[in-house]
């Protein structure tokens, strides 16, 4: 007798999800199919019905019609966090005279997930494919991933998930995969990397699951997840088969789209996005870590798109998976740029645009001063005074050296967009970078006051900006800035903002401009 604790034939579920699909016809007209390993899409009229194949894999199990049910209802409740009117609910698929269908009262032979169905070219890899996914698009999902990091369910800290042997484990058994799939040298240089880095770092992800870092994500966050729905755009898809897959650190589940941006060649979106999400959620302690959630991402990937044969048209290839993980093993020679200019100079603007050029971690102090006044950076507004007082200015340079440092450290680049008005500021970097390192340069950003003073109107009426600086606060840093010295305009780039800017020869200066460290000659 078959009941709900019985494994299914994989030939009547197939037959049932037929028979569906023509009842479906009947009453929508073209019912599209999309098939994958592990479920079936009906695409009919304004929805779209997702069955579970009867399946049971190393990592899932929907072999029988009561673990279907379940995880059905699991995908549902998950996938609600990001995307609440893309999830209508689980309805089942119910036997009749006529065939299985969506009503009558005849027993329950398959559960479905009701989604509301997607507007053609949604899905952020095919606006990437027609050149219509921006850097905007990125700023914005990053922001909301940030806030749904802070706001997901935390992992204790003696969790199973998320520790630094499970990390481990998972990477090598990724690569051994792989291996006999793709390039074996490859993969024996990787293993060796992953090893030396499982060493190094396992101490930093036990911290972290300790601090709460390792929280309930998405755990499945490629291009073909996020998407766009009029003005929003957000996540689906998420992993609901396996815990352990989505019980990661915020900043392994970040660097999936990252890493997936990069394989597509747009490194820029993929530094537009992490530029976002680290303003919002301000977790630049993960950084240290993102190196290894990249590579190992991508390996992961190079297996996958192994797997399932030959990938979409203008998706990359297994071998470019491969090969991003292995540039991403060599590490980039350290650099720190600062900026110099009055409030409203441009420097944000000149810096968003560096970074994404360079691949660069971006600190603002516009965000972290109000960071460390306890206020939410890109939300919190407040008279510009109180946040620009001699004690909250020192406060933030101090905590954006002490980040400077650390960043450099976890290998890369670092861009720091302040004032720095005072020559002290100006070679506390310079030390910071010495003691790292790291080449060391000065992005001069210069406009006349008039200039200023309208940005400054205009910034304070659309009330859209991290920074608080008024009018009143331009004229004080005004009067109390220290020009920059001659020895120290050697290493300084220097760009009028009212003008048009060449980001690309102001990209090639940067390092051409930069101070080596001792002992590295240009």
């Amino acid at each position: 007798m078959t009941t709900p604790d019985t494994p299914t034939d994989p030939a009547a579920a197939a037959e049932v999800v037929a028979a569906l699909r023509r009842r479906l016809q009947a009453r929508h007209g073209e019912v599209p199919l999309i098939e994958t390993h592990i479920s079936w899409v009906l695409l009919a009229g304004a929805h779209a019905y997702k069955l579970k194949k009867p399946v049971r894999l190393g990592f899932l199990d929907f072999s029988t019609l009561a673990q279907r049910r379940r995880y059905c209802a699991d995908e549902v409740r998950l996938n609600r966090r990001l995307a609440p009117t893309l999830y209508l609910g689980v309805v089942p698929v119910r036997a009749g005279v006529r065939g299985p269908s969506l009503h009558g009262r005849g027993p329950v032979v398959e559960y479905a997930v009701k989604m509301m169905r997607m507007a053609p070219g949604s899905l952020a890899s095919e606006r990437l494919a027609q050149g219509r996914l921006t850097a905007d698009d990125m700023e914005r999902f990053g922001s909301r991933l940030a806030d749904f990091h802070a706001r997901s369910a935390v992992a204790p800290a003696h969790s199973a998930y998320g520790n630094p042997e499970r990390i481990r484990v998972d990477a090598l058994q990724a690569l051994e995969r792989l291996a006999a799939l793709a390039e074996p040298a490859a993969c024996t240089r990787l293993r060796r990397w992953f090893e030396q880095q499982a060493t190094r770092l396992s101490p930093r992800w036990q911290a972290r699951l300790s601090a709460g870092r390792v929280r309930e994500v998405h755990g499945d966050l490629h291009l073909d997840n996020v998407f766009l729905q009029g003005d929003e755009i957000t996540a689906f898809d998420c992993i609901e088969f396996d815990p352990a897959m989505r019980w990661i650190d915020g900043m392994n589940d970040a660097s999936f789209l990252l890493m997936d941006l990069m394989a597509h060649g747009r490194d820029d979106l993929g530094f537009a996005f992490l530029d976002a999400y680290l303003e919002s959620g301000g977790d630049h302690d993960g950084l240290d870590l993102l190196r290894f959630y990249i590579v190992y991402r991508a390996v992961v990937r190079a297996l996958v798109t192994s797997l399932r044969g030959r990938p979409a048209p203008g998706a990359p290839q297994a071998a470019a998976y491969l090969a991003l993980a292995e540039r991403l093993t060599a590490p980039q020679p350290p650099a720190l740029l600062i900026t110099h200019g009055l409030p409203a100079s441009g420097k944000s603007r000149l810096t968003q645009a560096l970074l994404q050029r360079v691949g660069a971690i971006r600190l603002r102090s516009d965000v972290e001063r109000k960071r460390l006044a306890g206020l939410v950076p890109l939300a919190d507004s407040r008279a510009g005074g109180d946040l620009y007082t001699a004690a909250t200015t020192e406060a933030t340079y101090t905590h954006l050296a002490l980040l400077a440092r650390q960043i450099l450290d976890a290998g890369w680049p670092v861009i720091v967009d302040a004032a720095f008005l005072l020559r002290s500021q100006r070679d506390e970097f310079r030390a910071v970078a010495a003691q790292a390192g790291a080449r060391f340069a000065i992005l001069d950003c210069q406009a006349p006051m008039a200039v200023l003073r309208q940005r400054v109107l205009d910034r304070r009426a659309r009330g859209n900006d991290a920074s608080e600086a008024d009018e009143s606060v331009l004229v004080l840093l005004a009067a109390r800035q220290q020009p920059l010295a001659d020895d120290e305009r050697d290493h300084t780039l220097t760009v009028r903002t009212d003008e048009a800017v060449d980001l690309d020869a102001l990209h090639r200066g940067w390092l051409d401009a930069a101070v080596p460290p001792a002992g590295l000659r240009h």
